[in-house]
C-alpha cells in the first residue's frame, strides 16, 4: 500500500518535505482489531510536533496521522462489531490500558500507557491501518468523510477544552489562535451558549475576518486588550506569547485552558514577561488539556451531528501532505486541512 512515512526527526526550515511517499505492506488485523481502508485524514499541528521532535515517535519509520476516516474491510478474531463496510473514525487515542486508576475513573487520556495514533502506532497517512475495535468510532451519516475527519481531533479536543473552560451561557469566552480547533469551538459555542460573546485573538487578517464571519463579536491581535474582561480563554496556538498575553485579559477568577500537546521553544523567553499582579493574581488559573478520551470523541460526534456542526475544510491530494504541513507551519489556515486518499474524493 502507499504510505507517507517519517524516517527521522526533521526541520521544515531545512527540509520542507519531511514525509516520504513509499510502499509498505498492508497490515493484518490481530485479535480484536479491524483493518480500515482510509478515505480521508485531517492534518494536525501535532504532526509538526512529531516531525520536529517536540513529541517524537518511539520508533522510525512511522506513518503519522490521527484524524482518520475509512471503511472496515477485514476483522481479526474476537471482533463483535464493525462489520466489513462499516464507516469508522480513528482519533488521537489509539489505546489505553483500561485497568489503571485513571482509566477506571474515566481519565484514560492520562493513562501511563496511553498510545497515540500516528505517533506510537502507525496512523492515517496511508491507504490502510489497523486499530482495536474498541478505539474505532462510528461516523454519523450526516457527515462526508472529509467533514468527519477534523471532528476526530480538532473537534473532540475543542469539546474537551470547552468543558474544562467551565463557561456558563452569557460568560465571555476568548479564543487565542483560530485554526481547525478554534473555529469548531466558536461554532459549538454559538449553538450551546447563544448568549456568550466570543473574542478571538489571531495573527492574520484572514483569520480575524473568518472569526467575525462565524460570529465572533471582536477579533484582534494577541497583544491587544480585549474590549471586556473574559471569564475563560482557550489557547490553541503552538507558541508561548499568546499564553502570557491571554492572562492579562482574564477577569478575576478566570481560567486559561491551554489546548496543545506541546509548545514550540523559539519564544519561550516570553514567559519572562509574566508579571504576577497583572497576569496571575486575583485567583486566575491555568489548566492544560492532555489528549482526549473515547468519551470526548463520541460525545462530540453526537453533538456535531445533532447541531449539523460541520467544519470548514481545505482539501489536498494525499501526495500533497508535505505542502499541507508546510502551509500549517506557516499558519496559512482557514478551517481544517484534510488529505483525500483518492482523486475521486478530492
Amino acid at each position: 500500500m502507499k504510505a507517507l512515512i517519517l524516517e527521522h526527526i526533521s526541520s521544515f526550515d531545512r527540509n520542507p518535505a519531511p514525509l516520504k511517499l513509499t510502499d509498505i505492506p498492508i497490515p493484518s488485523p490481530g485479535k480484536g482489531e479491524i483493518l480500515v481502508k482510509i478515505s480521508a485524514c485531517a492534518v494536525c499541528h501535532t504532526e509538526l510536533d512529531e516531525i520536529e521532535g517536540r513529541t517524537p515517535p518511539p520508533f522510525f519509520p512511522i506513518v503519522p496521522g490521527h484524524q482518520v476516516v475509512g471503511q472496515v474491510v477485514e476483522r481479526g478474531p474476537d471482533v463483535p462489531s464493525h462489520p466489513p463496510g462499516a464507516r469508522v473514525g480513528i482519533a488521537w487515542i489509539y489505546s489505553a490500558c483500561g485497568t489503571c486508576d485513571y482509566c477506571i475513573a474515566g481519565y484514560e487520556n492520562l493513562c501511563p500507557e496511553f498510545r497515540a495514533t500516528g505517533r506510537d502506532a502507525h496512523g492515517g497517512y496511508a491507504e490502510y491501518m489497523v486499530v482495536h475495535h474498541d478505539f474505532a468510532h462510528d461516523i454519523p451519516d450526516t457527515f462526508t468523510d472529509q467533514e468527519a475527519a477534523p471532528l476526530l481531533c480538532a473537534g473532540a479536543i475543542g469539546y474537551r477544552s470547552l468543558r474544562l473552560a467551565g463557561i456558563k451561557d452569557g460568560d465571555n469566552l476568548g479564543l487565542t489562535g483560530f485554526g481547525a480547533s478554534g473555529h469548531l469551538v466558536l461554532k459549538m459555542v454559538r449553538h450551546q451558549f447563544p448568549r456568550t460573546n466570543v473574542f478571538v485573538f489571531a495573527r492574520g487578517d484572514q483569520e480575524k475576518a473568518f472569526a467575525r464571519e462565524l460570529g465572533a463579536v471582536w477579533a484582534g491581535d494577541a497583544e491587544e486588550q480585549s474590549p471586556e474582561k473574559l471569564h475563560s480563554i482557550i489557547d490553541t496556538t503552538p507558541v508561548w506569547k499568546p499564553v502570557v498575553e491571554a492572562l492579562k485579559n482574564l477577569r478575576p477568577g478566570g481560567r486559561l485552558v491551554v489546548n496543545a500537546i506541546r509548545k514550540e521553544e523559539h519564544d519561550k523567553n516570553q514567559l519572562l514577561a509574566l508579571d504576577y499582579p497583572i497576569h496571575l493574581w486575583m485567583e486566575k488559573e491555568i489548566k492544560s488539556v492532555a489528549n482526549v478520551t473515547r468519551r470526548d470523541v463520541r460525545e462530540f460526534l453526537d453533538i456535531a451531528a445533532t447541531l449539523s456542526l460541520k467544519p470548514e475544510t481545505e482539501e489536498y491530494y494525499f501526495e500533497d501532505a508535505n505542502r499541507a504541513l508546510c502551509e500549517l507551519k506557516q499558519r496559512r489556515i482557514r478551517g481544517a486541512k484534510v488529505l483525500c486518499m483518492s482523486d475521486s474524493q478530492k
